[in-house]
Parts: structure tokens; sequence; C-alpha cells
């Protein structure tokens, strides 16, 4: 018999999300793999046994037993592209989207990330370390284990650097392992407004190599934790053009390849992307028939953010449904940001995506936690519950995890486990504890 620290059991349905060390694609998306009577055995943060209770029981002795009372015990959640460093809020420009206002023309105003830069800019290390801290704080409570993090609300090297700092230190204090990603490309700062070109000299010369300097010098590099670059390739952001030379920057400076591309205007971001082997392309609501199977025939993960088509108020989504079909690996994210998807739950991500993109509760559990987890470069270490694996854990209130994307509004997130520890408990009946 195995010695284990942890061992949860008496799960109703143990949602595995088993993967076999890639993304699942097309019919394998609805595929879960529940252990009914489930249970996990847990230790030294990693996952060491999973099956049927009984034979977990038999080969393993643990020192605590959590009984899941028959609940849904699923991975935690992946969430692999957002935006929650930064100060102020949107709440102006919500009220202008009420009333009709387009995103482009908020943004080609001066608001939208331009607001959100300048509150930024004024904000000092500790008080973006302080705020971004509650945001993580509503993501974990929603079952958030992991999140991709990007800067872009500095658009100056030196408010872009101390993001990165914020992330890292949040990374070092918070119980969410964070995924850093530079995304100095997000907009065009005010200063140069009329000298686009040379903002993108100064991220390429200046801003990526620093960014890449600090990242040496980090947790990060020496925990293998992926650093990514990123470019809003779109209308009134940043042309194909600019965004070849920064992500070819980026890359031959050795950063994994992000971008934010198709959202409103189609300008070929996602064939760039692609043929630069990028690790995700992100929103694709503009994806042309071409690309998708460009994507489909590539590693590169989709990631649709059915939040920010759900804040806007409209009627039109990536067409998630058709990717799959396709054969792309899809992930669903918050996007958490101030301004477009003020979200912390993926459940909600998974409620909406089910809804107005069709896909069935199990193809949007598995793209917010295992495919969403290879979206950040992180499908070997987390993102399901396989021996090997980060113990990164959710026990639920429910009985059947459909329930997580059929109920929406509320939180069924019970008990929260990172790397083997209980980093959070809702106001539930607590699981049962024998030591």
């Amino acid at each position: 018999m195995h010695h284990a620290d942890v061992v949860i059991h008496n799960a109703g349905q143990l949602v595995t999300c088993a993967s076999r060390g890639k993304p699942k694609l097309g019919a394998e998306l609805q595929d879960v793999g529940i252990i009914e009577n489930g249970s996990v055995a847990l230790t030294g943060g990693t996952i060491a046994g999973v099956g049927r209770s009984q034979d977990i029981a038999r080969e393993f002795k643990a020192e605590i037993n959590i009984d899941a009372q028959r609940k849904v015990v699923t991975p935690g959640f992946v969430d692999c592209h957002t935006h929650i460093i930064y100060a102020g809020d949107r709440l102006n420009e919500f009220e202008l989207k009420i009333k009709g206002t387009d995103y482009l023309e908020i943004l080609n105003n001066g608001g939208g990330i331009i607001s959100t830069v300048r509150h930024t800019r004024e904000a000092s290390l500790e008080e973006l370390v302080e705020q971004s801290r509650e945001r993580l704080d509503k993501m974990l409570a929603f079952g958030t284990t992991t999140a991709e993090v990007k800067t872009g609300y500095g658009l100056d090297t030196d408010t872009e650097m101390t993001m990165l700092k914020v992330i890292e230190e949040l990374d070092r204090s918070h119980a969410i392992d964070l995924v850093p990603t530079f995304l100095g490309a997000h907009a065009i700062p005010p200063e140069f407004k009329e000298n686009a070109d040379d903002y993108v000299n100064l991220i390429c010369g200046e801003m990526l190599p620093k960014a890449w300097e600090w990242y040496l010098t980090t947790y990060f590099f020496t925990n293998n934790t992926p650093f990514f670059a990123d470019v809003f390739c779109e209308k009134n952001a940043f042309d194909f053009q600019q965004s070849k030379r920064i992500l070819n920057a980026a890359k031959a400076l050795g950063f994994g390849i992000k971008a934010h591309v198709d959202e409103f205007t189609n300008l070929g971001g996602s064939r760039l992307a692609i043929g630069l082997d990028a690790v995700s392309i992100d929103h694709l609501d503009m994806i042309s028939d071409e690309e998708i199977q460009l994507l489909a025939n590539s590693e590169t993960v989709g990631i649709v953010t059915p939040t920010v088509n759900f804040n806007f108020g409209s009627s039109e989504f990536a067409d998630a449904r058709r990717m799959i079909n396709s054969g792309c690996a899809i992930a669903l994210s918050t996007d958490f940001n101030p301004g477009s998807a003020p979200c912390p739950s993926q459940p909600m991500a998974m409620a909406i995506a089910c809804r107005y993109q069709k896909l069935l509760p199990s193809e949007a559990l598995n793209a917010a936690t295992v495919n969403a987890a290879f979206a950040v470069g992180l499908g070997a270490m987390t993102g399901s519950i396989e021996a090997g694996k980060h113990a990164d854990i959710l026990i639920l209130d429910c009985d059947d995890y459909r329930e997580i994307a059929y109920e929406f509004g509320g939180n069924l997130v019970r008990t929260v486990i990172k790397k083997g520890e209980i980093v959070s408990k809702q106001k539930f009946p607590s699981p049962e504890f024998n030591f």
C-alpha cells in the first residue's frame, strides 16, 4: 500500500478531462472521462492515483480523507486569456455601449484601453498588486486555479515592466498559478497616435528585450513557466505589417506567441500567428473558412471569449461549433478585463458558450480545463485529473457536471484544492474530514 497526503473519495462523478497528452479535438471534446464513485490520491502537491473509490482505498493509505459526499469533482479551471492587472474602471463606457456606441469608436476617441492606461500609469506597484489580488480572489472562488495574465495597460516601458513585476508578485503570493504574457502591443498610446510605427520601434527595440531580460531572472524561467508575447491585430490598433514585426521580434528573442485576432475585422492575423507556431490565437469572431482549416491543421489552440460578445449585447459570436466540427482545438476563457469582459467566472463563460456558441456542457468543460491548459503551454502539468499532474481539483455542489453550465448566475464551487492544499471554501456544507 502506498502513502498519500490526501485522498478525495466518494465522488458521485469524478470528471477527469483526461486527454492523453494533447488537446482534445472533435468528438474527443464530448468525453470528460467520468469515473463514477471515483477517488483521487494526492501526494506532494501532485496526483498520485485516480480510479474508483474502492480501488484507490486498496492502493493508498492517506493522512487526510475527504468525503466528496457523492458530489461532482473536476479539475480546476484554467483561464487562458485575462487582463486583470489594471487600475480604475470603465463604468461610463458601460453606459455608452448600452446606448449603442461602438467599441472601436470609443477606442478611437481616447476611451477603452487608453482610458485604463491613464489610470494604470498613475497607480503604484503596491496599488496594482492589491487591486489585482482582489480579482484573483474572485476567480479562485469560481474555481480558477491557473490563469494567463497579460500586461498592456501601460503602453510605456516603465509601466509595462511594473505590470510584469505585479504578475510576478501575485504568482508568488496568491494560490492561483499565473502565466505571464507581454502585451505592450495592446493599443497605440496617445503620445504615439500620429506615429504608430515609432511605437512599434519602441516595442521591438526596447520593450520586448527588457521584458525578456526580466523573465530570465524570475521564478517563471527557472520553473519552466512559459512567457508569451501578444499583439492586438485590429483596426485602430496594430495592422498586419506592424503585428508581423512585433511577433517576429518576440519570437527571435524566445517568447512564445499569442495573438488577439479577428475580433472585429479580419486583417490576416490568424494566418500570421499560425505561421509563427503560436500557442493560441484568441477571439476569432471574424476568422475565415480558410483560416479555420489552417487552425485545424496546426498545433495552435483557438481561444474563444463569449463573455465579450455577451457584454457588448451582441447576438453574433465566434463560430466555435464550426471550428470544433472542422477539427480545431478550442479553449474557453473569461477574457476578464475592465472594459469588454468584467467577468471572473469560467462557469459563466461556459454557460454563455453553451447557449450562444452551441457547445455541449462536456465540450465547454474540456475547453475551460485541459484545452485551456494547452493554450498556455501547461497541458502536461494541469487541466485534468491524471497521475503526475498538479493536484488542482474542485468539489462542486452538484450531482451532474452538466449543472456547471446549466445553472448560471451563482457559484456551485464548494472547495478549491491547489497543489493538494485547500485554498478556498464556499458557504456550502463542508466536506467531511477524517484524520
